[in-house]
């Protein structure tokens, strides 16, 4: 039986340049947890971020850590307390736990089992492994932070990126008008994803876009940018409106000036939302984010392209 695995480690904050690839100890589960045999992962912005130190600060973390936070694959041992899962059953799951150590960029993950929910049928393993992180974020930013409504109008920032890819989805399952933010060369993309209206970042500020056609602002700002567009955004909701950010700390000071509501959501693991989502995905009512695939191998230049932002949907990692 295997005792080692193969795993993308950093051994200190010094970038993604520093990343190695080497062999670990493989990971067993405990009694609530199962074990995933990892085929692809998702690479996510807060991997970069956790290579260069940008988080440290905010969360608990042993070193090394295998990065990671997105995965699909099979279902390779099982806690003895666990009996909704079982060897060979193909699942998705949002990686992150309270001390960041273990993560997905590994053959073999182990994670509490209610967090581990069975793959669409419908998604590949490359495709489903691009979901969980964004597809939760999204959902928790709109649903459970935001609480949109039907009817209303909802600004996305950057809807052609994994975030915002599925932002759009769900915010039209919602019965919003969706308006969002993206290059030219991915209008076709985020219209086809039900976007309402398209602003070329690149061409026009959102801001003067907003003031010429609506006026009075719109009820739910979702923020996936940060910085500038961050602080642009308080002026783009409606009196009494959301501004919902998942790029930038809060100016809690100016939200009250403007009269809004204003949150800093940061996803959190939630396996009853993940099954609702995949019933989404089965049901056709969602479509998956435009995937690139790389390889293992090739992790760091993958994550570099995710530094470098631009990216149309989302990079996945072939863990063959």
């Amino acid at each position: 039986m295997k005792s080692t695995m193969k795993a993308a480690l950093i051994h200190n904050f010094e970038g993604i340049e520093k990343i190695s690839l080497e062999e670990v100890s493989l990971p067993l589960p405990k009694d609530h947890e199962v074990q995933i045999a990892v085929k692809y992962a998702g690479i996510n912005p807060v991997d970069w971020k956790i290579a260069e130190g940008l988080l440290k600060t905010r969360m608990q973390y042993e070193l090394p850590i295998i990065l990671g936070w997105d995965a699909a694959g099979e279902i390779s041992q099982v806690g003895k307390n666990v009996n909704n899962l079982k060897i060979g059953d193909p699942v998705f799951a949002y990686c992150r736990k309270e001390i960041i150590r273990d993560g997905s960029f590994a053959e073999y993950i182990c994670l509490t089992a209610e967090n581990v929910v069975k793959k669409p049928k419908r998604l590949t393993f490359a495709e489903a492994a691009a979901i969980p992180l964004c597809a939760l974020t999204a959902w928790q930013s709109l649903y459970d932070a935001a609480r949109l409504k039907p009817r209303e109008w909802v600004l996305i920032h950057a809807g052609a990126g994994g975030v915002g890819s599925l932002a759009i989805q769900l915010a039209k399952l919602a019965g919003a008008h969706v308006i969002t933010t993206s290059s030219k060369v991915h209008f076709g993309y985020v219209k086809a994803l039900g976007a309402d209206e398209v602003i070329d970042y690149t061409q026009e500020n959102f801001i003067d876009f907003l003031h010429k056609n609506h006026p009075k602002g719109v009820d739910v700002i979702y923020d996936t940018v940060g910085g500038d567009t961050l602080k642009a955004s308080y002026q783009a909701a409606k009196e009494g409106g959301r501004l919902i950010t998942i790029a930038g700390i809060v100016d809690q000071a100016l939200a009250s000036k403007q009269h809004l509501m204003a949150e800093f959501v940061f996803v959190r693991p939630d396996g009853k939302e993940l099954s609702q989502i995949a019933s989404l995905f089965e049901k056709k009512r969602l479509i998956p984010p435009h995937i690139q695939e790389v390889p293992f191998d090739e992790i760091a230049l993958a994550l570099r392209k995710s530094r470098e932002g631009h990216t149309q949907g989302k990079l996945v990692v072939n863990m063959a």
